[in-house]
């Protein structure tokens, strides 16, 4: 069976990759380092300590997709089987498509230091925006 949430993956990379390019589309962008004092851009000898970060507000669309799983009954509210609790055989849980709007992905934090990001230098350099963080093709 095909991984559903690889065409998922790829579906929020390509709409990402389209939304940075738009965004940064004419301004300075540029690459820097972020670290534990803040991004050091590459074109700046010293750190950024007050930085902003791009918020990214999106649409999610989840394909339809299966999973198979069991279920054990009773539980508690945290997921924690209960005294007595069964569970069942192997089950096939339908998924149809869907989409969920206004979804905020929290990247920021994700940011490490030593990640490489992409900024935009605006107040004449005294204060960046980071867009992105960019990875290399292996991820």
């Amino acid at each position: 069976m095909p991984d559903p949430f690889k065409k998922l993956v790829s579906t929020l990379e390509t709409r990402f990759n389209r939304l940075a390019a738009q965004a940064v589309s004419g301004l300075p962008a540029e690459l820097g380092t972020m670290t534990s004092a803040g991004l050091k851009l590459d074109s700046f000898n010293h750190e950024i300590p007050d930085y902003g970060v791009a918020d990214w507000t999106v649409k999610l669309q989840i394909p339809a997709f299966f999973m198979v799983g069991t279920t054990t009954a009773p539980v508690k509210e945290d997921g924690t089987a209960l005294g007595g609790a069964t569970t069942s055989p192997l089950t096939r849980f339908d998924f149809t498509d869907t989409e969920i709007e206004e979804v905020r992905i929290d990247w920021q934090s994700g940011l490490r230091p030593g990640d490489r990001v992409l900024a935009v230098p605006v107040q004449n350099g005294n204060f960046a925006v980071v867009v992105c963080k960019v990875v290399g093709a292996d991820g």
